[in-house]
């Protein structure tokens, strides 16, 4: 059988367009992670450079000479970082763990079409991501119900993130509805069919949320700031930035590190539970959002 010389040229020249194709996502892609690895080195870098190295290179350091701990040492030992690192881990646990379950017992119920007032309900909750109440207003709703100046302060005025909530309210649309009524003839509660059935088969998107949650607790700062009188209440954030505030004139630090190299160690004390910890979660974190929107 004769093949049609201009059907053959089609494919040859369509696998070598497919081919100059490919080269070219993979040196976007190379360009790419180089700009998003590049200040990730940097900071890792000047955290362990020695003060001479950094001054003699006018801050820019990619790739240190010598190493040294001398800025975790100092952070770690001569500050309130220990401390404030329990502090943010014990309110992020506590906050993620509240807000997933908050979150699904309210998602839950909205995502039933046969809800009462739903159509009425969903609208309020949509209205609070676009206006909130103020500062002023929040303030005095926390120190009415006596959460002022405790950790719960930190953690109940954002327990709740209405965007987290339709994310979980579209994942369990998409279930499937055979399912949770083949549960109720068996005789199950609405709480059994949500600790039983949805819950179990909505672990990527509980984990999605769960994962918005966990960082927005690790990066508490505002409510700290407003609501957190006590230093030894204080979280990472705040004992983070006022260490670096005060790092041009320490007085209780043996030899004076340099701004930079403070910040930069801070920036890697802060970020190493979260970077630890998303490698883990990526999968169903996608898994999740995807799944999540496949409905509105």
């Amino acid at each position: 059988m004769v093949k049609n010389p201009v059907s053959v040229h089609f494919r040859r020249g369509t696998r070598s367009v497919i081919s100059y194709f490919d080269i070219w996502v993979y040196v976007l892609l190379l360009f790419v992670g180089i700009l998003c690895i590049f200040p990730l080195m940097y900071v890792c870098s000047v955290s362990l450079t020695p003060i001479t190295e950094v001054y003699k290179n006018g801050g820019f350091v990619l790739l240190p000479k010598e190493i040294t701990l001398e800025a975790y040492h100092n952070i770690l030992t001569k500050s309130g970082i220990p401390r404030a690192l329990l502090v943010t881990t014990g309110i992020s646990v506590i906050g993620t763990m509240l807000s997933v379950v908050l979150t699904s017992l309210i998602a839950y119920p909205l995502s039933r079409a046969d809800l009462p007032g739903r159509s009425v309900l969903i609208p309020f909750f949509v209205f609070t991501m676009l206006f909130s109440g103020g500062m002023i207003p929040t303030y005095l709703v926390v120190k009415a119900l006596g959460m002022n100046g405790t950790y719960w302060a930190m953690i109940i005025p954002s327990a709740v993130s209405t965007y987290n909530m339709l994310v979980m309210k579209a994942f369990f649309e998409s279930l499937p509805i055979e399912l949770s009524e083949a549960a109720r003839i068996d005789g199950a509660s609405e709480f059994q069919v949500l600790h039983k059935i949805i819950l179990p088969l909505s672990r990527p998107v509980m984990l999605t949320v769960g994962l918005f949650y966990l960082v927005t607790y690790w990066n508490t700062y505002f409510a700290a700031l407003m609501y957190i009188t006590d230093d030894k209440m204080q979280p990472l954030q705040i004992v983070l930035r006022r260490l670096l505030m005060a790092s041009s004139s320490m007085q209780n630090i043996e030899q004076m590190m340099p701004t930079s190299t403070l910040q930069m160690a801070a920036v890697i004390v802060s970020s190493i539970p979260v970077v630890v910890i998303y490698p883990f979660l990526q999968k169903h974190f996608t898994k999740g959002m995807v799944l999540g929107a496949v409905k509105g």
